[in-house]
């Protein structure tokens, strides 16, 4: 029943681009379904954003010899891109490089809207398993198209749905009414561009969150604070103190990371950022066209003129109705990964290495794979969703021995939710990944391993 068809990938990103690549040096058919204009396009929109971290760890191994392939040169190992760097020199040629390949389709502009088994509501057993999937699209014209596939990996991420101000985990009272909302953010803002300093500069911000995401938006915006008079930065913290908020610091084996901990850190300090614990935030209301903050016990905040709220994100599921998921209750994770990602006792460095396995579903064949399978989860790293698609590539060819191998190490210390600083690196770095190489330097060898 299923010869022959594609394994649908949806989600041009990091993740997904490095499924396609595992899948395709596997001999497998693969269908790339991606709903921004271009691969990365997600990561395009944090692409001021610098990771913590370096190109070392944000190349997939599959994607590599792809790429060297074409005689595309990899980077050095120790500088450390933006987010539009990354996009610009690394996930758009990969791309390219993988749409010359014969077994490879990539379609943009078109978002998946609905997956099932063909003829079969969640509900029906009967010839389930024998059923190809059916992966419902629209595309940018809004047409509707139906396609079927040997197997799904939603690689989709959650950039599209971060979590709402309201400390329940639903908007807070009044957060979602327009005069509020206008004044809610829930992106690391871009203090290079103009527009984005006239926004917070001699303004007052309060910034909800305690991740790297949060962190970074602190020390920029106390930057700001020292070039535009006015401008102040509250932080906003549910728990009732700072705890481990600054990461790991100088022992942070992602130095990066441990880096803008310890800058956040020395701003609050210095008292450059008013700090508020122990606040839950419960309601927003607007008032003289600024925000206030209130908490159930009628604490309030502010006014302020902006919030940026960086409190994490959590997956889009509603599409996937139809597809009998296998999810922890509390992280919407996979059952089977969910006590390796436990954010209460995990950071990214202790999670184990995982793969098909853990991230099985009642569904045969269906996978979640890179941020989407951290469910509520904020512990990922590219590295992982690497290992992540490599296995589950190999059992969908069968080969259940590599899936079930561990190919991977990853840093310790630290939480790891969130991007880097957004200044530009020591010039003496080498920059640029995946570009055409050097004269007489082609194949294989052009790219370090």
């Amino acid at each position: 029943m299923v010869d022959g068809l594609p394994v649908a990938v949806i989600g041009a990103g990091p993740v997904g681009l490095a499924a396609a690549a595992e899948l395709e040096q596997r001999g497998l058919p693969v269908l790339v379904l991606e709903k921004g204009a271009t691969a990365g396009a997600a990561v395009g929109e944090w692409g001021h954003v610098r990771l913590f971290s370096s190109w070392r760890d944000l190349i997939a191994p599959a994607a590599e010899k792809i790429l060297a392939a074409e005689g595309r040169q990899r980077p050095a190992d120790a500088a450390y891109p933006t987010g539009a760097e990354w996009v610009r020199t690394y996930l758009r040629p990969l791309a390219d490089a993988l749409g010359n390949r014969g077994r490879v389709r990539l379609r943009f502009g078109t978002e998946a809207i609905g997956v099932a088994r063909r003829g079969r509501d969640r509900v029906v057993d009967a010839g389930r398993s024998e059923q190809p999937f059916t992966v419902h699209i629209r595309g940018a014209d809004g047409a509707e198209e139906r396609i079927l596939a040997r197997a799904v990996i939603d690689a989709s991420g959650t950039w599209t749905t971060p979590n709402p101000l309201g400390a329940d985990g639903l908007p807070a009272l009044g957060e979602l009414d327009a005069s509020v909302s206008d004044g809610i953010s829930h992106r690391i803002p871009d203090l290079a561009d103009a527009e984005a300093r006239r926004r917070y500069g001699g303004r007052r911000t309060a910034v909800v969150g305690r991740g790297h995401s949060a962190l970074t938006t602190l020390v920029a915006l106390s930057e700001l604070a020292e070039a535009e008079p006015g401008t102040r930065v509250l932080w906003v913290l549910r728990r009732g103190e700072v705890g481990d908020a600054f990461g790991g610091g100088e022992a942070d084996r992602l130095a990066a990371r441990g880096a803008l901990g310890i800058r956040a850190k020395a701003a609050v300090d210095a008292g450059r950022i008013e700090l508020a614990t122990g606040f839950r935030t419960a309601a927003v209301r607007c008032e003289g066209g600024r925000v206030v903050l209130a908490d159930d016990s009628g604490r309030e905040l502010g006014p302020v003129d902006e919030v940026v709220a960086l409190t994490g994100f959590r997956p889009d599921l509603s599409w996937l109705s139809e597809v009998r998921l296998g999810l922890d209750p509390a992280l919407q994770a996979p059952v089977g990964l969910a006590p390796l990602i436990d954010p209460n006792m995990h950071s990214c460095g202790t999670v184990y290495p995982h793969g098909a396995e853990e991230l099985a579903h009642p569904e045969p064949g269906f996978y979640l794979a890179g941020m989407k399978s951290y469910g509520r989860a904020p512990t990922f790293l590219a590295l992982t969703g690497f290992e992540q698609v490599r296995s589950i590539a190999a059992r969908i060819a069968g080969d259940h021995e590599a899936a079930a191998r561990v190919e991977l190490t990853l840093p310790e210390t630290g939480v790891c939710s969130g991007s880097g600083l957004t200044e530009e690196p020591d010039p003496t770095e080498e920059a640029g990944c995946c570009g055409p190489a050097p004269a007489g330097r082609t194949g294989t060898g052009a790219v370090r391993g």
